[in-house]
């Protein structure tokens, strides 16, 4: 049986820009964006349109020199979000918009303040109104990990009914470890079977490479990660870690990617000298230290 191709979901221009101090031009946004299409990455999340005309830009730049790769803009749950994501995404040839709802009970009564049923109505009015606008809808159920799974499995059927392909539940602030992640990964499987799942992971407890690895093992056939761990905190799931232990493990994983193994240090080398953040000698697969 011939491996399991897992699609790499690259949010370094998104989620990786949330670090403290990273303001990224647009056209450092489409240098970069341009390197991980050589690098091989499937989608590139470009960023969020709405928070800025400057974002917008950046969003719509990116989105007119990637032909060969899916672009993909965030949202919230809010039609003005969806709107204006569509309007930037216009340029792609293949475009997809990762609309982010949050569903762990904190955050519904202290960021929301929205009942369960309410979220549930919002997820699927969101995805119907998204659906015909892009090219694929990705629902991301924000705080996964910290809600009751039989919830975060009914907010996906119901995005799934309305129109979602891809499922994104993430570790949003890095709380959960392996096997309860696995597991969680494992019941939205089973529970939406025609949908991508895919594994989102925060680095707070240092858990998101072995977090991501853990939902790929219980069946998600997405990672999202960025390089260099960038992100918001502690950052996110490293890409170079999550796809180089993929491939020196491939006999015994048996899944792979189509990133391009020999890209992954000048990837790394111009997200540092564009973002302004240093990789770390020690830093794991990319540091100085670790390719002696």
């Amino acid at each position: 049986m011939p491996p399991r191709r897992i699609a790499v979901f690259d949010t370094t221009l998104r989620d990786g820009e949330q670090s403290v101090a990273v303001a990224l031009s647009p056209g450092e946004k489409v240098a970069i964006a341009s390197q991980l299409e050589r690098l091989g990455v499937d989608v590139v999340e470009a960023g969020f349109p709405a928070a800025s005309d400057g974002e917008w830009a950046a969003v719509h730049a990116v989105a007119g020199v990637l032909p060969g790769i899916i672009v993909a803009a965030m949202a919230r749950a809010i039609e003005s979000d969806v709107v204006a994501a569509a309007s930037a995404l216009e340029p792609a040839r293949r475009s997809r918009v990762h609309i982010v709802l949050a569903t762990s009970d904190v955050h519904l009564e202290r960021k929301l303040q929205m009942t369960r049923a309410e979220i549930v109505e919002r997820a699927h009015d969101i995805v119907a109104f998204a659906r015909t606008r892009f090219t694929e809808v990705e629902f991301c159920c924000e705080d996964a990990s910290r809600t009751d799974p039989e919830f975060v499995a009914q907010v996906c059927r119901t995005a799934v009914d309305a129109g979602a392909t891809v499922l994104n539940i993430p570790d949003t602030v890095g709380y959960a470890i392996p096997s309860e992640y696995a597991a969680l990964i494992r019941h939205i499987v089973t529970s939406c079977p025609g949908a991508v799942v895919a594994a989102h992971c925060h680095d707070d407890l240092g858990l998101a490479t072995a977090n991501t690895l853990a939902a790929i093992g219980a069946g998600a056939r997405q990672v999202e990660c960025t390089i260099n761990g960038l992100g918001e905190r502690a950052g996110n799931a490293a890409l170079e870690e999550v796809v180089a232990t993929l491939a020196q493990h491939l006999d015994t994983l048996q899944v792979t990617t189509g990133v391009d193994l020999e890209q992954l240090v000048p990837t790394s080398a111009l997200v540092s000298r564009l973002t302004g953040v240093p990789v770390a000698a020690h830093k794991a697969v990319v540091g100085p230290n670790a390719r002696e």
